[in-house]
């Protein structure tokens, strides 16, 4: 397993996990499609930093295009395939909700071929909690039922991991699809609340809190989340009758060697609180503009790590207070280098 593919390495979690890799002396193959859903620059930026290890190589390309990803995983031979490639945001699904239907699902669906003509031996597959959709009864646990999705790109990564488990089945292939929830740190996606508050609050300008700020979320830092993917990819999933009783709580499937598990902090932490925590490490108070939840959001995310532990024995523990501090140090320096 000392080879390493990795969809959507340009992005902020692929770089991440990128790094990790590459830090224990792996071979990393990236790739990536650099769509400008946000500045292709920031993409560059980190495909700059992987590039400075003799370990990374990578190709530009689409996840649609079947052809070209097939060849590509085929020809690098990876004993890993981590498949984080997708187009990501509740809220521009509204805008163009096409674009998931092609990437998450036709491009999952690419990534499923290429890893069994390839005879990838473990693949990951990147999900989200938006998957648990309008579930009640938290914290959710991986067993728990996940049918009513409320936004369209929840949908497609439920729909992912429905193409995974079949697939899987089908074919042998071992599969872990991860949900993680609310990702942050520093290189983050601009889309993404840290920035959008972290910018306007040091700009002076007011900032959109939705839900009026009667919303919890299971703050997850990225350096905590790339461990956790790490971690499991040692432990792939084996089908029940070899791996032994199904343990309680586990999401091993009865039929093929696939698993589910939460990547979370394991605590739920107020919008409130989160902006607190911004506003600490800004060192200014954010003027706030109230607003209505969107569409396609919950009320609240908490993530059950139980499992995640007992595969790993790992669990995320970055807080919210360290992990934004960490984050808008690095948003200023990313913004204004030292020396410039």
């Amino acid at each position: 397993m000392r080879r390493v593919y990795i969809t959507g390495a340009a992005g902020f979690i692929g770089f991440h996990l990128a790094r990790l890799f590459l830090a224990e002396g792996f071979r990393v193959h990236g790739h990536d499609g650099m769509t400008p859903y946000y500045d292709p620059a920031l993409k560059r930026r980190r495909l700059s930093v992987l590039a400075q290890s003799e370990g990374f190589s990578f190709t530009e390309g689409m996840l649609e295009d079947q052809a070209g990803l097939a060849a590509d995983v085929a020809a690098f031979r990876p004993g890993l395939l981590v498949h984080l490639g997708a187009q990501a945001g509740v809220r521009y699904s509204l805008e163009a909700p096409r674009s998931y239907l092609s990437s998450n699902v036709e491009g999952t669906f690419n990534v499923l071929e290429a890893a069994s003509t390839a005879g990838v031996p473990h693949l990951m597959i990147a999900s989200t909690s938006s998957a648990y959709g309008a579930s009640e009864g938290m914290p959710w646990r991986e067993t728990d039922k996940a049918d009513f999705q409320v936004s369209l790109y929840a949908a497609t990564k439920k729909a992912a991991e429905n193409l995974s488990h079949a697939w899987s089945h089908l074919h042998g292939l071992p599969v872990t699809v991860f949900r993680f929830f609310t990702v942050y740190g520093p290189w983050g996606r601009p889309d993404m609340a840290p920035w959008k508050f972290t910018r306007a609050i040091l700009a002076g300008e007011p900032i959109e809190v939705y839900g009026e700020g009667r919303m919890f979320r299971d703050f997850t830092h990225a350096g905590d989340l790339v461990r956790a993917i790490r971690l499991l990819a040692d432990v792939p999933p084996r089908p029940p009758a070899e791996g032994g009783p199904v343990a309680e709580g586990d999401s091993l499937s009865p039929v093929a060697p696939w698993r589910l598990v939460n990547i979370g902090n394991g605590e739920k932490v107020s919008l409130d609180d989160f902006i607190a925590a911004i506003e600490a490490a800004c060192g200014r108070r954010a003027v706030r503009r109230m607003m209505e939840m969107q569409k396609g959001d919950v009320r609240a995310t908490w993530a059950d790590t139980t499992l995640l532990r007992r595969l790993t024995g790992y669990a995320p523990r970055t807080g919210i207070r360290e992990g934004m501090a960490e984050f808008v140090a690095w948003f200023r320096d990313y913004h204004h280098p030292a020396g410039t």
